[in-house]
């Protein structure tokens, strides 16, 4: 067979298909569109249904809806599990889209609209490999698509415990990060995770007008900004102490790309010390995401008695979330100015990964990926959080897991334009159909 054409072949129809499931807002932050989420999972079990699947199940475990399929393995070959998600972000504003977020629209090469590579477009890589193999692949697929995984999979746990044996596999692949560049893929081997907190700062029992006791009384926002800015050093660096940091891999991320894709102002100096890399994969990062205070649309001269705050925090690979969580509440809690009350209510946690790349498998990975992309992969971190790695590992501690991409630093996942280039979805869904072949072809 020759599989690069067969891809190739297939590559219209799932370009249909991936066009079809944009247009399904399903959002599952929102619960208006929660009948959206559904909509997505019984158009994924449809496709998969369509593609030879002899077992095709949308189950729940509290959240939104998953599906769970599977092709049995022909005699002595290995399970793969081929992981992605059908939920997707919020729109954002959409008067800022360049065209209907929920409409597939191609320009330049990119295909443009909400979840074209944060996740349908890692979903559609699978089904063209499926299709490619007729839907008879040479090895066994469970394939798990869920569908809250952009809530930061909270059920995650619950279905992986309640369907263990149905998703046991030897190999994962883990479609949802992001290659190096476009036409330069990567598979990710560190991921921070997350921990958040919401911390309030009480100065007063009542509001007081600011002229009659400003100078005296200190007022709960500016409370607030002092403590919060205790958090970094005067280099930007995360001030919280104990936080683990690791050391980075030897790769330039240049400065000009830098400032491009992540949109910092010109002028705006970076945040801390050390190499590109290492700062934003392999160290703790801290941001205010949130703020509850007087809108300065109905501001007055008043001394305001309490404001909060979330914080979030990236937690470095190699460090534990709730420790994490832990030295953050501490540091708040001690670092209160003018004796001002300090609560700190913790919120959600999850683990970062560090995925070894060696043995058989990453050697056919390796392979696979070279031929379609015509380069060696390169092997990068994830500054984000894909909490479920770290389950998978926990659950299934003797499998080798890969995470992969469909998007690039140009796809803005979870912005405004959210696209997928075109030419690397093709590489993609040739790679991962190469390397489900080189895995029936190892030695058994």
């Amino acid at each position: 067979m020759n599989l690069l054409q067969a891809v190739r072949d297939q590559l219209p129809g799932v370009r249909a298909d991936l066009d079809a499931l944009v247009s399904v807002a399903s959002i599952s932050a929102d619960p208006d569109r929660a009948a959206e989420v559904a909509r997505s999972a019984r158009q994924v079990a449809d496709l998969l249904t369509g593609a030879g699947c002899p077992e095709v199940e949308v189950v729940e475990a509290g959240g939104g809806p998953a599906v769970i399929a599977r092709y049995p393995a022909p005699a002595g070959a290995p399970t793969v599990c081929l992981y992605a998600h059908h939920d997707v972000q919020p729109t954002g504003e959409e008067s800022q889209w360049s065209s209907p977020p929920f409409t597939a629209t191609e320009r330049d090469g990119r295909l443009f609209g909400r979840g074209t590579s944060d996740d349908k477009g890692g979903f559609a890589v699978h089904l063209a490999a499926l299709r490619a193999f007729g839907g008879r692949p040479p090895v066994g697929v469970t394939l798990f698509i869920e569908g809250v995984e952009e809530g930061g999979s909270p059920t995650i746990g619950r279905l992986l415990a309640q369907h263990h044996d149905r998703l046991r596999a030897d190999v994962y692949v883990i479609a949802d990060s992001g290659n190096w560049a476009v036409g330069e893929p990567a598979f990710t081997t560190t991921l921070r995770g997350l921990a958040d907190c919401v911390v309030e700062v009480r100065t007063l029992d009542h509001a007081v007008h600011s002229g009659a006791y400003g100078g005296v009384a200190p007022d709960a926002l500016t409370a607030l900004c002092r403590l919060l800015a205790t958090l970094h050093d005067e280099d930007g660096n995360v001030a919280i102490a104990g936080l683990h940091r690791g050391s980075g891999p030897d790769l330039v991320y240049p400065p000009d790309r830098l400032r491009r894709e992540s949109g910092v102002l010109d002028g705006v100096d970076y945040l801390g010390t050390g190499s590109v890399v290492e700062r934003l994969w392999n160290r703790p990062a801290v941001a205010v995401i949130a703020l509850d205070a007087t809108p300065v649309a109905r501001a007055s001269n008043t001394l305001i008695p309490s404001a909060r705050a979330m914080v979030s925090l990236r937690v470095a690979p190699g460090d534990d979330a709730r420790r994490a969580l832990r030295l953050l509440r501490e540091h708040l809690d001690s670092h209160a100015p003018w004796g001002a009350q300090v609560s700190v209510t913790d919120g959600e946690t999850g683990e970062p990964s560090q995925i070894d790349f060696s043995g058989p498998v990453a050697e056919v990975a390796q392979q696979a990926y070279a031929q379609a992309w015509g380069r060696d992969p390169v092997l990068i971190g994830q500054g984000g959080s894909i909490p479920l790695v770290a389950e998978f590992a926990d659950a299934f501690p003797d499998a080798a897991i890969l995470v992969t991409a469909v998007g690039d630093p140009d796809s803005r996942p979870h912005g405004i334009d959210e696209s997928l280039h075109l030419g690397d979805f093709e590489a993609a869904c040739v790679a991962e159909t190469l390397f489900l072949q080189g895995l029936a072809d190892l030695p058994r």
